[in-house]
């Protein structure tokens, strides 16, 4: 993978990293991020924030433009805007409501086979985040204070959700039923309010 790639992948994942802490992870120098940057800043992939530093000069933070989302799978072909709206004109809201529907369950379907068997949480968090990465959502898993997160860095279906919002609410009951017998599940983060990217609380039931 070229290493403007990996810096693509490695703002979309973490957020705003400075040079420095691109070059650590990279292990490359500063002066050698630094020359990527500026590349893909003229291509519009790119911004900064300068922020004040407690001493010195302010520190530049990069992160990713709304044009960067070319270089990230954008999966789910058929949820395309065209289609969306041919759905409206043809069955009307309430058709489109059953395409919804019928998607949700038939992933839940696809994703219950998978997770079947698998009664841990941490476990059945791994497996869900690996299909969801599989279908270009970059999808992590973070466990803090005894709470999990799945954090979804990449919205493979965003221009469907742009075009009805139930998408979206589509993908959190989906979530919910997944884990309706191990933990409640609430979004936190959401691309579509403007968040960096989507992240789903869980909360264990014996909590």
């Amino acid at each position: 993978m070229k290493t403007e790639n990996k810096i693509l992948q490695l703002l979309k994942s973490n957020g705003a990293m400075t040079a420095k802490a691109l070059a650590k992870e990279l292990e490359v120098t500063t002066m050698g991020i630094r020359q990527h940057m500026l590349h893909l800043e003229q291509e519009k992939d790119v911004e900064y924030q300068d922020k004040k530093a407690i001493r010195g000069r302010p520190t530049r933070y990069w992160s990713l433009t709304k044009k960067s989302d070319r270089h990230f799978p954008d999966g789910h072909e058929t949820l395309n805007l065209q289609i969306i709206e041919s759905v409206k004109q043809v069955f009307g809201e309430e058709g489109l409501e059953k395409l919804i529907h019928q998607r949700e369950q038939e992933t839940f379907n696809n994703y219950s086979k998978r997770l079947d068997g698998i009664n841990d949480i941490k476990d059945r968090l791994n497996v869900l985040a690996q299909i969801r990465s599989d279908e270009g959502y970059m999808a992590t898993i973070e466990e803090k204070e005894g709470v999990f997160w799945l954090l979804e860095n990449h919205c493979s279906i965003c221009a469907a959700a742009s075009s009805c919002l139930n998408f979206c609410r589509s993908e959190l009951h989906l979530f919910q039923k997944l884990f309706e017998d191990l933990a409640t599940v609430k979004r936190e983060e959401h691309i579509m309010q403007g968040a960096r990217r989507c992240a789903y609380k869980i909360i264990c039931q014996n909590k």
